[in-house]
């Protein structure tokens, strides 16, 4: 743990302040034991009791109860201590996975070629630009209206949303997953048992006069769907494919991706949920990141899978893949989806635990991954299937999803 803690660059020292906090809970549940059983004794004995003795022993109880009721407490503190400690612990890191900060990232593969538009013979439009000619996005009055890095979709955006969705919910279902509209607004427990609430807290939006959360990702609220529950190992794995709005502050990215809808404070996305048994887990790790391939595959776009790198991972996953598409304009590569096997971290947060056949219950493992962030997907496909009038041809996968559209026509020139 202490290994996996300064691979992260989190705090090491918390776990040597967990250990001695736990040794504290441990003794004090012995002197409270031990003082109980006392106490249990005494008034056994009382009754038997005659005289001078009697008296002796009725003291002693008066002492012993206030001894009990101080040792109760002691430990309860040293309870609330080592809990308090172990939930700001981080999970444990993934033997193989690398170790640094945001770019020392492994790249896994390459998949596709990213376009070259000199072999067109024209430079491309980016995505805002390309928005406003096919009336697709309108940035300059969701400014108006909301501020920064917000947006509206407007009609053949719209659209394309809705067939992104729709697509990326077929592909799940066929896959054999439950599909799910989940609340954007959860309980604290359920975004500090998903692991939210520590370094990534500084994103997540808070509704103080009602103690709600906005959630960043329908991961939390699918989480927590099953929370303070006991499932039976035969209905495993149970998956489910998450639509919901999310919301982050993107505190920390001051002057990034100021333009456009590549970091917005509000967007909409499908993600996929597992529980699993643990052994289970890295083989559906495997899956969840063929079942992003197998989506952005039918979009026709060139991308990267990589790696990410201990520095850059989130409390609660103990291994986690991004898939990153070329964006032509930008001439780089960029996060489109992600997925994480977080073993056990969650479940034990959230209580979440299967009942084996031999009837003994245990944490299972939780896994997440990204199918369709709409707006970076949006971004991705308007500047790679681009023409040089500012057309967009439809990838065709996604064509029965658009009324049949095969191409995307500007309405201004």
């Amino acid at each position: 743990m202490r290994a996996s803690q300064r691979a992260r660059g989190e705090d090491v020292a918390l776990v040597d302040s967990l250990l001695r906090a736990d040794e504290r809970r441990r003794s004090s549940g012995t002197r409270f034991d031990e003082l109980r059983n006392e106490q249990k004794q005494l008034g056994k004995l009382i009754p038997q009791a005659k005289g001078d003795e009697k008296a002796e022993l009725l003291k002693r109880t008066g002492v012993l109860s206030a001894e009990v009721k101080a040792a109760n407490a002691e430990q309860n503190e040293a309870d609330e201590e080592a809990q308090r400690l172990l939930g700001q612990l981080a999970n444990l890191l993934h033997p193989d996975a690398p170790i640094g900060g945001e770019e020392d990232f492994v790249t896994l593969e390459h998949v596709g070629t990213p376009r070259d538009f000199t072999a067109d013979g024209f430079e491309p439009r980016d995505h805002v630009e390309l928005g406003r000619l096919l009336g697709a996005i309108d940035i300059e009055r969701a400014a108006k209206v909301s501020g920064a890095r917000f947006y509206y979709l407007t009609g053949i955006g719209a659209l394309l949303e809705l067939a992104l969705v729709n697509m990326a919910i077929a592909q799940a279902v066929e896959a054999g997953f439950t599909p799910m509209l989940t609340p954007a607004l959860v309980k604290p427990r359920a975004m500090e048992g998903t692991g939210f609430l520590g370094q990534a807290a500084e994103n997540v939006f808070r509704l103080e006069e009602d103690d709600f959360y906005l959630v960043g990702t329908s991961e939390v609220p699918l989480a927590a769907y099953h929370m303070d529950e006991i499932i039976d190992a035969d209905k495993l794995p149970l998956r489910y494919a998450g639509f919901s709005p999310c919301f982050r502050r993107e505190a920390g990215t001051y002057g990034k991706d100021t333009r456009g809808i590549i970091r917005v404070h509000q967007f909409d996305k499908v993600e996929m949920f597992s529980y699993v048994a643990p052994e289970d887990a890295e083989a559906e790790h495997a899956r969840l990141l063929q079942w992003e391939k197998d989506f952005l595959n039918k979009l026709e776009l060139a991308y990267r899978v990589i790696d990410v790198a201990s520095g850059d991972l989130g409390a609660s996953a103990y291994r986690k893949f991004d898939i990153e598409a070329w964006i032509p304009t930008q001439g780089k590569f960029r996060e489109l989806t992600s997925t994480s096997n977080c073993t056990e971290f969650q479940a034990r947060r959230l209580d979440i635990r299967m009942r084996g056949a031999e009837g003994r219950n245990r944490p299972l493992a939780t896994l997440n991954g990204t199918l369709c962030a709409v707006p970076r997907t949006i971004v991705a496909i308007l500047e790679t299937h681009q023409q040089a009038d500012g057309s967009v041809t439809v990838p065709e996968a996604l064509r029965p999803y658009l009324g049949g559209r095969t191409v995307l026509e500007p309405v201004t020139k």
